[in-house]
């Protein structure tokens, strides 16, 4: 009798637990997944190196419009995402855009990458490293855009390098990967290129050497393989595109700006040069 009363009791305590209204919890937004680093792992054709990546509800899977690029000055592009998000890269507040953008991002190595008085319109200021000297990391869901960064060392001004001092952000939008490589003084190693993924348009500094030489730059960008690749910084110099084969197509824009979508990418690299470059 005691054993089947025990029985009955816990029976009703279980039942009492499982079927009272229990207190709703805040549900966690999902970990965004980057698309190019699953695409470039699932690509090995592509001499991609392998990734581990979360399992996770993407931010954008596919082409789902168009994104328009704008060259605003020096390294400062004006990205705008089809649901309307504006993002400026490498902004300084000096190149002005027709209104504050929802997103900037910076670099230190000058201060024509930055500024420490950004507009207070902009919410989201994103700095390219952090005081403490520690890589800054960004993993940020705005609108229909996901913004991530792959650190880089900057040279400092008495022989050496300053570590994680430089950031190249890649900004995900409508299935494509944009990529900026900031102020970038050095090649890159594997390691950055497995953090990097694929990128199908590539922001790259053509100075010649305030950032890195023209041959070095060159290696960097055929060995990212993008589709689209849109000088920056300083006026584009013979020596860079002389740096690139027949395997490259080279084109001078009358406009400042050009949309892309993943359908409308070039079929062979492009070196596109927007006007104002």
């Amino acid at each position: 009798m005691l054993l089947r009363y025990l029985a009955y009791a816990l029976t009703v305590i279980w039942l009492t637990h499982a079927l009272w209204p229990q207190p709703a919890h805040a549900q966690q937004a999902p970990t965004p997944v980057s698309q190019c680093l699953a695409i470039a792992a699932a690509a090995p054709a592509a001499s991609f190196a392998s990734f581990s990546v979360p399992a996770a509800v993407p931010v954008a899977s596919a082409d789902t419009g168009e994104v328009t690029i704008t060259f605003v000055g020096h390294s400062t592009f004006l990205i705008e995402t089809p649901d309307g998000v504006s993002i400026a890269t490498d902004y300084n507040g000096w190149f002005r855009t027709p209104s504050a953008p929802d997103v900037v991002t910076m670099n230190r190595a000058h201060s024509s990458h930055y500024t420490l008085s950004p507009d207070p319109a902009i919410e989201h200021v994103l700095h390219g490293w952090r005081d403490d000297g520690t890589p800054a990391d960004h993993d940020l869901v705005v609108g229909d855009a996901y913004i991530r960064n792959v650190t880089t060392d900057i040279r400092s001004g008495f022989e050496g390098m300053i570590p994680d001092a430089n950031s190249i952000f890649i900004f995900e939008v409508a299935g494509l990967c944009i990529g900026h490589l900031g102020h970038l003084h050095h090649e890159l190693d594997e390691s950055h290129y497995r953090q990097i993924g694929r990128l199908d348009v590539l922001m790259v500094p053509v100075d010649g050497g305030l950032t890195m030489g023209a041959e070095s730059m060159s290696r960097v960008v055929s060995r990212l393989r993008s589709a689209l690749i849109l000088p920056m910084h300083r006026p584009l110099t013979n020596d860079f595109l002389a740096m690139f084969g027949d395997e490259f197509d080279k084109s001078f824009a009358t406009e400042p700006s050009v949309k892309v979508s993943l359908r409308s990418l070039p079929k062979r690299p492009l070196i596109y040069v927007l006007q104002g470059v």
